[in-house]
């Protein structure tokens, strides 16, 4: 029988246990080891993708080529490749900058390009840094009058058409390699693959933006999804999934009705040009078209790009170069293995290590000098003039409203005799 200190403890451990019985051992004690197991957890997710890199860089690589045959490879560059080299990774960068404005307008070129570098570099230093980067581009934007509602949208539009770009391009891919060569069945089967997934969100996303039941049917999905969720992670679940869903729906269909093209190919344009820093990596070290034709690297490049979609290392080093090699060797053959791994590792290192320094560099711009950034008083957005874009009269013209009571930047200042002038109606700028 139980004295009254031991029945309080067993009490005490059983009132625990109901609440939070992953914090209670098997004999109702409390276990104190909770704060170690994040911190091995935090550990474990930093050795892993050291690990990883540290195999590809120290064990894999030399195996395809030594570092003193690349070295040599990479000392036969003369100027004006390297020139061609290094304006191809500035122009890839700028591109970036050109897609965040084509979502958001109203910022300027050296805002976008805080964003973009500000969110790179954590990206590409930190294990699991695509978390912590959306929080530095949420900082920065929100910082500039973005609100929260239109920062979702923002982040689901451009992530969205990313997917798209990174499933569509294998396929676009394979039909130019064939101009060249045969691609193998692997190939073939993945662009296939990729199609079909590309087909799918698309017409997945244009249910949910022009059907009222789709959306309803999806809110209500989602809404389950997210229940299961929070009972298994011991949340609340959040109030109206659907009603949220509701709302990114009316402004997703109007940003992209009025700016969709835009988005879409600079998206487009922004991987294109990525490639194009690799085929100029490819040319600078005296690979001719007869030894790799360009088709070639584009699909080297589509493949590798969807495969490390999800990076398991920061920006995904040592398995994108692992990947390119590969495939690059495998079409073009061993004996040019050095000059393909020093074409990798140049561009690697011109599209991967400039945005860390300049990243950084943006970032305390941003905390400390905020006005070398801004191009706009307060950094709100502009607003439109009050006449219509076409200067009949009676129409609406479509403006971007301040955001100082955080309301969506997608509306309308109308200038109809309506006697509601701002009213939103949920169009963007076009």
């Amino acid at each position: 029988m139980l004295n009254p200190s031991a029945r309080g403890s067993a009490a005490h451990a059983f009132a625990a246990y109901r609440e939070r019985p992953e914090l209670v051992s098997a004999d109702a004690g409390p276990v104190t080891a909770g704060p170690r197991a994040r911190r091995g957890r935090v550990i474990l997710r930093a050795a892993v993708p050291a690990a990883l890199i540290a195999a590809a860089f120290g064990l894999a690589l030399p195996r395809v080529a030594s570092y003193r045959a690349v070295w040599a490879s990479i000392d036969t560059m003369t100027w004006p490749y390297a020139l061609l080299v290094g304006t191809a990774a500035a122009a890839s960068m700028v591109t970036y900058w050109i897609t965040i404005r084509a979502v958001l307008p109203w910022i300027g070129l050296r805002q976008a390009a805080a964003v973009s570098l500000g969110s790179n570099a954590v990206a590409s230093t930190l294990p699991a840094g695509g978390a912590v980067a959306v929080g530095v581009s949420w900082a920065m934007l929100s910082s500039w009058g973005l609100s929260t509602a239109d920062y979702v949208l923002y982040a689901l539009v451009t992530g969205i058409w990313n997917v798209f770009t990174l499933t569509g391009l294998p396929f676009l891919a394979i039909l130019v390699m064939a101009t060249a060569s045969r691609p193998d069945a692997t190939m073939i089967t993945g662009a296939a693959a990729g199609l079909a997934l590309l087909a799918a969100m698309v017409g997945g996303l244009g249910l949910l933006l022009h059907s009222e039941a789709s959306a309803l049917r999806a809110g209500r999905v989602l809404q389950y999804v997210l229940a299961v969720a929070a009972r298994l992670t011991r949340r609340a679940p959040p109030a109206s999934a659907a009603g949220s869903l509701s709302g990114f729906r009316d402004r997703a269909g109007a940003l992209l009705a009025a700016r969709g093209w835009r988005i879409t190919a600079a998206t487009v344009a922004s991987h294109l040009m990525l490639w194009l820093v690799l085929l100029a990596c490819l040319r600078a070290v005296s690979l001719s078209q007869a030894q790799l034709p360009w088709q070639t690297s584009l699909a080297a490049f589509a493949f590798i790009r969807l495969l490390t979609a999800m990076p398991i290392t920061p920006g995904g080093l040592g398995i994108t170069e692992l990947g390119l090699i590969g495939v690059l060797v495998g079409g073009a053959g061993h004996k040019v293995g050095a000059q393909v791994t020093a074409a990798v590792l140049i561009y690697r290192a011109v599209t991967y290590l400039p945005s860390i320094p300049l990243g950084a560099l943006a970032c305390l711009t941003w905390r400390y000098a905020p006005a070398l950034i801004s191009t706009s008083p307060r950094g709100l957005p502009r607003t439109a003039p009050p006449s219509a874009p076409n200067g009949i009269a009676g129409t609406p013209a479509y403006g971007w409203r301040p955001s100082t009571a955080r309301t969506s930047h997608w509306s309308t200042r109308s200038s109809t005799t309506s006697g509601t002038p701002g009213n939103p109606v949920g169009r963007p700028l076009s």
